[in-house]
């Protein structure tokens, strides 16, 4: 039996008040913190803290914080104090935009202060082509251009340019004790991916980082990415380019951002030599390895099989700390596996196509993977959202090879049709079951009742 929903459209205020009030082009939601972040279509950006789905109708005519226009990507952060994780880390939110005036790109980070309002971070920074501007934010010597794309985790976020075919990943990290209220960081670019492909998506989750690539992805063991070189450290209380991994997969540790201490430090006072490593896209150093979609054997014929055409990875979402859906471009669904990578080990994985369901367009999943069943959005783009769920995400697979979580996934997929007025862009998870549906410049709101 297929339930039939409808989202409620949602009436929200446009702080800039123009005349034709630019339309809402993307939306991000943080679970943690209750935060929205708006992106309307002139390119400026809303953010507001503690909104649940029973608020979003009345959202404040003005934001915390207004970024105004251009602003290219953003991104939330999780903030955690190592190496005494708190299970409650503090939430960032950073904004990736041009300068107006020279050719470097400007960070603007916020930390949200424990009086529930976004404050900007004092950042501090030692490293050649990175600044800090009491006005602006971060200042980065790069030249900006098309296809900018931020994407963070815990401690950790990167920056794909497609203009200038890189990765920049870096790391940031709470300066402030517990007495104080979170707004100074460290940051440190940790690590450059030089692209010699095309990058279609990009992953940054549980110790991983995943490159949606033509025909599969790339895997990187993000703790061997930002950890290159270095030496132990001893005695450091808050050194200066020590990144935690806090939400990674497996025991908690202090990682050393490519750098080492030089001379003694204390707890504002830092000295340290910073320097970021570079990588090639398609080098196998840290355990890195590329993993091909499956494609189905065309019967009768006994040649290899190859691909008919390129089949692109736009989307990667995490289910489970080992698992991620992939969505390619011709619509199909597909199961990452990865296996736990230890120190010097190379990383093990495959990837399975799941059953076709409908030529999928756009694919959401629900972000706290703790839930026992995992709630799962896709859509094709026409009106109507389907609902998959399935449990037990990371249950071993049975002797047949197959994995009754994800059987019970695309048996399900048709539990519920949501339908909305237009054509769907995009799609939000909230907390509790929630989702946002971006359509032709409206937002839309549905409670899973």
């Amino acid at each position: 039996m297929v339930v039939i929903s409808r989202a409620s459209k949602l009436s929200l205020p446009n702080p800039s008040l123009p005349s034709s009030p630019p339309q809402i082009t993307s939306a991000l939601y943080e679970p943690n913190s209750l935060s929205l972040a708006l992106m309307r279509s002139d390119s400026s950006i809303s953010l507001y803290s503690s909104i649940s789905l029973f608020t979003l109708s009345s959202l404040p005519s003005t934001p915390q914080v207004l970024i105004p226009s251009p602003s290219y990507s953003f991104t939330f952060l999780l903030l955690n104090h190592t190496p005494n994780p708190n299970p409650s880390p503090r939430v960032a939110f950073i904004a990736v935009g041009p300068h107006r005036s020279e050719p470097k790109l400007v960070l603007r980070l916020y930390v949200l202060k424990r009086n529930n309002f976004y404050g900007k971070a004092q950042v501090f920074c030692k490293q050649k082509g990175v600044s800090f501007d009491e006005k602006l934010g971060v200042l980065l010597d790069i030249t900006h251009g098309v296809g900018l794309k931020l994407v963070g985790s815990v401690n950790f976020f990167a920056m794909h340019s497609l203009s200038s075919s890189k990765i920049w990943v870096f790391g940031v990290m709470l300066m402030d004790g517990d007495g104080d209220d979170g707004v100074r960081v460290n940051l440190m670019r940790c690590a450059v991916i030089e692209c010699c492909k095309p990058v279609w998506s990009l992953s940054l989750s549980f110790g991983f980082m995943i490159l949606g690539e033509d025909n599969g992805v790339r895997v990187l063991n993000l703790r061997s990415l930002v950890k290159g070189k270095v030496k132990k450290i001893k005695n450091s209380s808050l050194p200066n380019g020590i990144i935690g991994d806090y939400g990674f997969d497996g025991p908690t540790e202090r990682i050393a951002c490519n750098g080492y201490l030089d001379e003694k430090i204390d707890k504002h006072s830092v000295s340290v030599k910073q320097r970021s490593v570079k990588y090639k896209q398609d080098s196998d150093e840290g355990g890195a390895c590329f993993l091909a979609f499956r494609m189905k054997e065309v019967e009768g014929l006994k040649s290899t099989k190859m691909p008919l055409m390129s089949l692109k990875a736009i989307s990667i979402q995490a289910v489970s700390l080992k698992k991620f859906l992939i969505l390619d471009s011709s619509g199909n669904l597909h199961m990452l596996h990865l296996s736990s990578p230890v120190a010097g080990s190379n990383i093990i994985g495959h990837i399975r196509q799941l059953p076709h369901v409908m030529n999928v367009q756009k694919l959401a999943v629900h972000p706290d993977i703790s839930l026992r069943t995992q709630t799962i959005w896709i859509t094709d783009g026409y009106h109507s959202v389907n609902v998959m769920v399935a449990s037990d995400m990371d249950a071993a697979d049975n002797e047949n090879g197959r994995n009754e979580s994800e059987e019970n996934l695309t048996q399900c997929s048709v539990i519920e049709a949501i339908f909305v007025g237009e054509k769907i862009q995009d799609l939000v998870p909230l907390a509790a079951n929630g989702l946002l549906i971006l359509g032709q410049g409206n937002l839309y709101a549905y409670a899973n009742s």
